[in-house]
C-alpha cells in the first residue's frame, strides 16, 4: 500500500512513519511522499501513485478537507484518512458522512484498521466531502493531464452551466469543470448571485446593467468588469438581482 503523508508538523509526520514501521508485520506499506501544507501536497500527489493519503485537517494555506475535495477529481483518486486533534465539529461531520479519521495521538492498531478500511472502501465521494466541509473552498480545481490546476474563487467572474459541464470564466481564460451549478450556488451564495437559470455572476465583478438591444424595458444584461460580452438576466431573476445588488 502506497502512503502519502500531509501534515504541517514534522513531529506528527515522523510519528506516522514510525507507526507504519510498527505495523509492517501485518500491513506492508511504502511512503511515496510527504508534504507540510495542502498546496505542496496538491502539486506532488497526483504523480506519486499514492493509494492512501494520511491527511491532517488543519494546515496553513489549504486545509485537509479542501485538499481532499480537489483530489477527488482525479481519475485515480487516492483514499483519504483524515488525521486531527479532537475537534468535535469535524469528528461529527466525518461520522455523519462515513469519512474515516484518526485522532491524535494516533495509535498503531487504529492506524492499521483505518488503512485496511481505506483500501477496502476506496476514495471518498465529492458529495460526502462537500457535506463535511466547514467552509466554502478558496479554489475550484481543474484536472489537466493528471495535473490539478487551481482557479482562485476570488478571480472567477462567472459560472455558467453548459450541458454536463460548468464554464468557469476568469479575466484570462475559461475552464470546464464537472460540478453542479446548484451545488456551487449553495456553496458560494455570498460571493455569487444567480442571474439566469444557467449562470452565477461574482457580485464584485458586476459594474452595472444595460437594456438588451432591441428588447423591452424588462430585459436586462449584466456588465462584467473586464469583459466585453454582456450576460443576460432572466426576467424571473431580474427583481432579485436588482434588489441584491442595490443592497451590496
Amino acid at each position: 500500500m502506497r502512503i502519502y503523508i500531509a501534515d504541517d508538523e514534522e513531529p506528527a509526520r515522523e510519528r506516522l512513519k514510525e507507526l507504519l514501521e510498527d505495523i509492517a508485520g501485518e500491513l506492508v506499506t511504502s511512503i511515496v511522499g510527504e508534504a507540510k501544507h495542502g498546496l505542496e501536497a496538491l502539486e506532488a500527489l497526483p504523480a506519486s501513485g499514492a493509494d492512501v493519503v494520511l491527511l491532517d485537517i488543519q494546515m496553513p494555506g489549504m486545509g485537509g478537507l479542501e485538499l481532499a475535495r480537489h483530489l477527488a477529481g482525479l481519475e485515480h483518486a487516492p483514499a483519504i484518512v483524515f488525521v486531527t486533534a479532537h475537534d468535535r465539529h469535524a469528528v461529527e461531520a466525518f461520522e455523519l458522512n462515513a469519512l474515516d479519521y484518526l485522532l491524535k495521538p494516533v495509535r498503531a492498531e487504529r492506524l492499521a484498521a483505518a488503512l485496511r478500511k481505506a483500501a477496502a472502501s476506496g476514495p471518498a465521494g465529492r458529495e460526502q466531502l462537500a457535506r463535511a466541509a466547514q467552509a466554502p473552498r478558496e479554489y475550484l480545481s481543474v484536472v489537466e493531464r493528471s495535473r490539478i490546476v487551481l482557479v482562485p474563487v476570488r478571480d472567477i467572474l462567472f459560472l455558467r452551466a453548459e450541458q454536463k459541464y460548468v464554464t468557469v470564466r476568469t479575466r484570462e481564460r475559461e475552464h470546464l469543470i464537472e460540478e453542479s451549478l446548484v451545488a456551487l450556488e449553495k456553496e458560494f451564495a455570498v460571493p455569487f448571485v444567480r442571474i439566469h437559470r444557467n449562470c452565477l455572476v461574482a457580485r464584485a465583478a458586476i459594474r452595472g446593467f444595460e437594456r438588451a438591444p432591441g428588447a423591452d424595458e424588462a430585459h436586462w444584461q449584466v456588465v462584467i468588469d473586464g469583459l466585453a460580452d454582456r450576460l443576460p438576466v432572466s426576467r424571473r431573476q431580474w427583481p432579485l438581482v436588482r434588489e441584491q445588488i442595490a443592497a451590496k
